[in-house]
């Protein structure tokens, strides 16, 4: 089908479908609480894993998704920017632990920040401002030398890329067994049976069911992008495209660069060069299906900043998710759902380190508290 449609055609197909796939997710995150700074706080505070369970268990589901459609070739995993053979362990944790502290002091990761912008919450919209232009100035400002410079150059190269399949085939010498498709479903299988074993998980249904839905739509994000926006021969450049893509490569679901390619297209609306892309299409259905959400439930409500201590923790953490999200090459969703599909390790050891930064700023916001 895409043989005979125009890259302008297809560029349309790919950023309403991706608005589409945002729009869904903000109604079913909304709708199931799914919040993964609130499921870190709730396991870490109150000893309740539910929410956290309910994220284990979408990463299961995206994982069976995408590698599923690996498996029937229908994309190709291979071509995200996650799996490589370049392991940049230490922008994986410094990216992970920075985007981990900020996402707990501004009260919610990217994907939230779009979802309480849509719901009336004044705070999230400065927090995705400031995120967004410090993101922008990880890309290709200030920033940007520290990244280049020194962060990355700190590399593994390792002999196979980096995918948990490749990785395990080489260093057993199993490669039929060791498959993607039977490490994918030995991997879920392992987070699923931990995830509904567990009273937290199974005293609200919803926590399933939202699982199920999220997980499905990180994986339908891939086959947008991967194949409904892939070219084998783009007519212009006679090379292998992946259209409406800011990267120009396969993309999945992540809510860090693309704030900052929402600004760079509002500043520089009228250059022609600037279009709509899948980030930005997918960030926008957020925001107009939390603002749908809220409307119908009664939720929506205009929110401000407490105090000036509220003011600068929430403008601080926006800068470390700016910082760390496009350092680690993804946040929560980006890395921690979307990555962790393509089983690729630095997603894992990111989604560890986001982790563990956020307990740290739970921890010094409760020294905080009790000081």
């Amino acid at each position: 089908m895409n043989d005979i449609a125009t890259p302008d055609q297809i560029a349309l197909w790919v950023t309403t479908s991706a608005f589409v796939l945002g729009f869904i997710f903000a109604l079913v995150a909304s709708h199931t609480n799914f919040c993964t700074m609130g499921a870190v706080a709730d396991w870490y505070n109150m000893g309740d894993s539910g929410r956290m369970r309910m994220w284990v268990m979408t990463m299961a589901v995206a994982i069976l998704g995408a590698n599923g459609l690996h498996a029937l070739g229908w994309i190709d995993l291979g071509k995200t920017i996650y799996v490589s053979r370049q392991f940049t362990w230490l922008a994986y944790v410094v990216g992970g632990g920075c985007f981990g502290f900020g996402m707990t002091l501004a009260s919610g990761c990217g994907v939230k920040t779009l979802m309480r912008m849509g719901s009336g919450n004044l705070k999230s919209a400065i927090v995705f401002m400031v995120m967004g232009m410090t993101a922008y100035m990880t890309l290709r400002g200030l920033f940007a030398s520290l990244r280049v410079h020194v962060i990355e150059p700190v590399v593994i190269q390792l002999p196979v890329t980096q995918d948990l399949p490749a990785v395990l085939a080489y260093w057993t010498d199993r490669a039929v067994m060791l498959s993607r498709l039977n490490v994918a479903m030995i991997v879920a299988a392992v987070l699923v049976s931990w995830a509904v074993t567990h009273r937290d998980f199974r005293r609200e249904p919803m926590y399933a069911v939202g699982a199920c839905v999220l997980g499905s739509l990180v994986a339908a994000a891939w086959y947008v992008t991967g194949h409904l926006g892939y070219l084998a021969e783009h007519p212009d450049t006679l090379q292998e495209a992946f259209i409406a893509t800011n990267s120009g490569r396969m993309e999945g679901l992540s809510f860090v660069a693309p704030m900052a390619w929402i600004l760079e297209y509002l500043m520089l609306w009228t250059d022609k060069s600037r279009v709509i892309t899948f980030g930005i299409a997918s960030a926008a259905g957020i925001v107009l299906g939390a603002t749908v959400y809220a409307r119908f439930s009664g939720k929506f409500r205009w929110e401000g900043f407490r105090d000036a201590s509220d003011t600068a923790h929430h403008l601080i953490g926006a800068a470390l998710m700016g910082f760390g999200g496009v350092t680690a090459l993804g946040c929560t969703v980006g890395q921690g759902l979307s990555g962790i599909s393509t089983l690729a390790l630095g997603s894992i050891v990111t989604t560890a380190a986001i982790i563990i930064g956020s307990i740290a700023a739970l921890r010094y916001q409760n020294w905080q508290w009790t000081r």
